[in-house]
């Protein structure tokens, strides 16, 4: 495997394992299981019928709890302590290729990739549920749906441009973080004065 596409494979699936990391299981087995793409030998696991059952019934599970306002945070909560090590995971077994130190790497890449896109999808979702309507949640539900599984095959298929186009990402992920933060301590601090209020 050529550098670029080592990178953009182990960027990828951390990325969209930081969204959506059941579907990106399941959707790697499908890929794998109908020949439409030949996994690593250390991720053709993924393909087997028991494995494909359990992601694609996780996926099915997280695909409701996400467009639920309200529950879909708690969700993201949960999911944090299974995402962030998921993608770190994925990613090393993606690209190792018997190289020890070729896994690490990829796995402190996956990892960091899994955090941003987790945490940047988890503080834009806390902001949106201070909406009372449902459509933008289910707008961005949709959206990072279709994020995380067209992102998994451009990492696959369109190394270089998937790596410009996740650069790009990251530019508005760290421009974005510091303002959701403050968004989200603005909820919270509103949050706490309707007590006092109500007395």
């Amino acid at each position: 495997m050529d550098p670029i596409a080592a990178i953009a494979i182990a960027a990828g699936l951390g990325w969209a394992s930081g969204m959506r990391l059941y579907a990106v299981l399941f959707f790697l087995g499908v890929l794998h299981y109908a020949g439409l793409y030949a996994l690593p030998a250390s991720l053709q696991v993924l393909a087997h019928p028991t494995v494909m059952a359990i992601s694609g019934f996780l996926f099915f599970v997280e695909f409701f709890a996400d467009k639920i306002p309200v529950f879909d945070s708690l969700w993201d909560a949960l999911q944090t302590f299974v995402r962030i090590p998921g993608g770190a995971l994925l990613a090393a077994a993606a690209v190792a290729g018997g190289d020890p130190a070729l896994g690490v790497a990829a796995g402190l890449l996956g990892g960091a990739m899994a955090a941003g896109s987790h945490l940047t999808k988890s503080g834009s979702r806390a902001l949106i549920n201070a909406s009372p309507e449902p459509f933008s949640n289910w707008a961005a539900s949709f959206s990072e749906d279709t994020l995380a599984l067209a992102g998994v095959w451009a990492a696959l298929k369109y190394p270089l441009a998937f790596l410009t186009l996740l650069a790009l990402f990251i530019l508005c992920a760290l421009w974005l973080l510091p303002r959701l933060w403050r968004g989200i301590r603005r909820v919270f601090a509103g949050l706490c004065r309707l007590p006092g209020k109500a007395g």
